[in-house]
């Protein structure tokens, strides 16, 4: 990854928007939607700045050389930060970026997904939220209860999260859970190209608790792997829960 993407939250806090014409407005409007004031550049009290004029160079050096992190629109190579493109579903909000190498390719997927997300999805998402209390006491173990919402949530799953009427099953759901059975799966890789992975495959590697690795592995499959799953050697003591092993062809 070229940068690391994270939700801020902006709520109440005071962030100096610098902009002309349509552009600054659309900054303005982005920052006020997410909760935050807009402020001057004087405000001592920001910590983020969003630049939209002409001729940016000097005003992202003021609010830089006061320690601010700053977004200069159309001139990734001064910016701190880059704006995704934004899908939302109440709750649900992907972020889909290129760091600021193509904003038009950003929107293009976004709109893409746009077409797959239901509008119900920010009500399983708020449902499962306050759902907390219940799913803890039906699996203390913190693996047991991931698991068993992995499995209601994947493909196919009572909670399909692309199903349009998931969160209507939610409550019968929570009512009758059952614990999600223990796999273990084997993935042998046609390539180094994690392209070349099945759907199922991708799901397996991508809700796995541990990943067995036979050999050396492609770091571009790894990242495909949860970034808290275990790594193991073969030989080495498999955990509860669902393993993949990988191996090469």
């Amino acid at each position: 990854m070229h940068s690391l993407p994270l939700f801020h939250r902006l709520t109440g806090q005071r962030v100096i928007v610098l902009g002309e014409g349509e552009a600054g407005e659309a900054k303005r409007r982005l920052v006020e939607r997410a909760g935050a004031v807009v402020v001057g550049e004087d405000n001592a009290e920001a910590r983020l700045a969003f630049v939209a004029m002409a001729e940016p160079e000097a005003a992202a050096a003021r609010l830089k050389a006061r320690g601010l992190l700053v977004n200069v629109t159309d001139r990734p190579e001064l910016c701190d930060f880059t704006v995704p493109s934004l899908l939302e579903r109440g709750a649900v909000v992907i972020a889909v970026g290129t760091g600021g190498v193509s904003a038009g390719l950003a929107k293009a997927v976004r709109l893409r997904l746009e077409g797959l997300l239901p509008a119900s999805l920010g009500a399983l998402a708020e449902g499962l939220g306050a759902a907390r209390a219940r799913l803890r006491a039906r699996w203390a173990d913190a693996g047991d209860r991931r698991r068993a919402i992995d499995a209601a949530l994947a493909e196919g799953g009572v909670l399909d999260p692309l199903e349009a009427d998931s969160a209507a099953r939610l409550e019968a759901w929570l009512d009758g859970a059952k614990d999600a059975p223990r796999q273990h799966h084997e993935i042998v890789l046609r390539s180094d190209d994690p392209d070349d992975l099945t759907l199922r495959e991708a799901r397996w590697l991508g809700t796995a608790d541990a990943v067995v690795l036979v050999g050396d592995m492609p770091s571009a499959v790894l990242t495909r792997a949860r970034a808290d799953a275990a790594r193991l050697a073969p030989g080495d003591h498999l955990p509860e829960g669902s393993v993949v092993t990988l191996r090469r062809g």
